[in-house]
């Protein structure tokens, strides 16, 4: 027990070292959601507001076109008091939770195969390809709110498995913490009950005998779900589904009434043609998308925000051991091992909705059961090594090692300098500028097209809450989706115009300068490449 303790501390600091170091200069730059819940946080601790003025929300956080769930915001409240508003301080929360996801991921890997004579092996491999996992590595070092959401079904299952096993006032918790995940993450709000509801099945009869707990634990969840009901019943809470999801899509029924077209209206090519068959067709294909090998293994997330795009969402070298496990896994039925592939498939579902598909972010909440199969895989066949058993685990942890090193120095040395333009940097540096010598000017006309500038310069200016509330120029349109057109002297539009009789100072996108300006300063991707200007006419 000492000597896995120990592997534990190591596989800990390692967890921690990687999410924690350059934190805050890589990634190069904020996202505006990372900048919108920075400065939310430092508004809820100036006075208890949101940034729109909504005291002490608890059902969402209205921002750009999106109503997020808050806990992020409120788990950033006291890094921002320490550290400052500042780039940290924002992804603190995530890194934090990443590092107790790994410790978590252990020892619930104990608790689904607690009578095998291997779980502290499958506990310590499991925690240590979470840790150096390229997925959980680049979710933990941004302000990704999914991040923060899988640590708390992470801990919900767990405390659920410790409840049925006899420790029964754990139920409540689990219930606890699958409900702080609902308010952590849209996708959570699907996961979340589903997990609850399959592992309520799948332990019923010990659940039978525990009446005063689960009555607890049920009271509890009303009470702490009852603030977001009304929230998750209005047009909002589903804005963002009807914007990104596939079921919206007017092609898939006009290819449907082609089809129909094409058979002279037949009434069996209706049944045939049906959209609802050929929307469900569309389903499987995006939900079995998330399982491609090229997504898993080799390239990752098409966005750079999610993978290096050198390797995939897992490494290579986890491919051999990730079959060999699930094919393990199936056929000696370890302990609670039902859990895990019942968890994949529940935390894929909501995901496949979405026309973006794979999506490493939207099923991080499967996390980590796919590394859990890559150690089980692993240890199952470490133990069918006879012969030069020691020579070939060398072999497999030099080779994991190289695939590790090869990542890790791509994404600390190549990826922000390619990358950077995904992370809109330069509104850093732009803003400082502008900061200086806005006196200079009557007004500042910031172009829009490089995404959400309002939100940095509340962010980089440290603009206090309640000064930025009296003078904001805030649009909402009738979907739901808010624009802040402006404040103070600082314009944001799309289209920056000449305005007469007025000393102006444009900041543009590189690429739209116009010929005619007069150019007072120009800031760089880290690759070199312009990206904005700052301008008089």
């Amino acid at each position: 027990m000492k000597k896995s303790l120990f592997f534990l501390f190591l596989i800990i600091i390692l967890a921690f070292f990687l999410r924690f170091y350059q934190l805050g200069n890589n990634p190069p730059s904020l996202t505006w959601d990372e900048a919108a819940w920075g400065y939310n946080a430092y508004s809820l601790g100036v006075d208890g507001k949101d940034e729109f003025g909504r005291f002490l929300p608890l059902d969402y956080l209205e921002s750009f076109g999106d109503f997020k769930p808050p806990v992020y915001a409120y788990l950033d409240v006291l890094p921002v008091k320490i550290f400052g508003l500042n780039e940290f301080a924002v992804r603190f929360p995530s890194a934090l939770f990443g590092v107790l996801t790994v410790i978590v991921s252990y020892f619930l890997v104990k608790r689904i195969f607690w009578k095998s004579k291997l779980r502290q092996s499958y506990a310590l491999m499991s925690a240590l390809i979470l840790a150096i996992s390229p997925w959980h590595i680049m979710l933990s070092r941004a302000a990704f709110e999914a991040n923060v959401a899988t640590f708390f079904l992470v801990l919900g299952v767990w405390l659920f498995i410790i409840g049925v096993q006899g420790k029964k006032w754990f139920l409540p918790l689990s219930i606890a913490s699958f409900v702080l995940s609902i308010y952590t993450f849209n996708t959570a709000r699907i996961v979340a009950p589903l997990l609850v509801l399959l592992l309520t099945v799948g332990f019923r009869k010990e659940l039978f005998n525990s009446k005063k707990e689960v009555i607890t634990a049920i009271i509890i969840g009303v009470i702490l779900v009852l603030p977001i009901t009304k929230f998750l019943m209005s047009p909002q809470a589903s804005l963002r589904f009807k914007e990104v999801n596939i079921f919206s899509d007017v092609g898939v029924i006009q290819n449907t009434n082609q089809e129909v077209s094409n058979d002279n209206n037949a009434a069996w090519s209706k049944i045939i043609h049906n959209r609802r068959f050929a929307f469900a067709v569309s389903y499987l294909n995006h939900y079995f998308d998330n399982l491609n090998p090229g997504f898993l293994f080799i390239k990752g997330d098409g966005n750079p925000k999610f993978s290096t795009q050198t390797v995939g969402e897992m490494f290579l070298w986890d491919l051999p051991f990730f079959i060999a496990g699930i094919l393990f896994l199936i056929r000696k039925r370890e302990g609670l091992w039902w859990i895990i592939p019942i968890w994949v498939i529940v935390g894929i579902i909501p995901a496949a909705t979405a026309r973006e598909t794979p999506h490493a972010l939207r099923i991080e909440t499967t996390l980590p059961t796919f590394q859990i199969l890559t150690a089980y895989g692993f240890v199952q066949l470490c133990e069918k090594i006879r012969k030069y058993k020691h020579f070939i685990l060398t072999v497999f942890y030099l080779l994991l090692f190289l695939n590790f090193l090869y990542f890790y120095h791509d994404y600390l040395v190549h990826y922000p300098r390619i990358y950077s333009g995904e992370w809109q940097y330069g509104y850093k540096e732009s803003i400082k500028y502008i900061s200086d010598v806005s006196n200079q000017y009557d007004i500042i006309k910031v172009t829009t097209d490089l995404g959400r500038p309002y939100i940095y310069y509340l962010f980089y200016t440290k603009k206090p809450p309640g000064e930025f509330r009296k003078t904001a120029d805030v649009q909402r349109e009738a979907f739901g989706f808010v624009n802040v057109k402006g404040y103070d002297k600082y314009r944001f539009l799309k289209d920056l115009k000449v305005v007469q009789n007025k000393k102006v100072l444009y900041v543009n996108s590189a690429s739209n300068t116009p010929a005619s300006a007069k150019i007072l300063k120009t800031f760089n991707l880290l690759n070199g490449e312009a990206t904005i200007t700052a301008y008089t006419l």
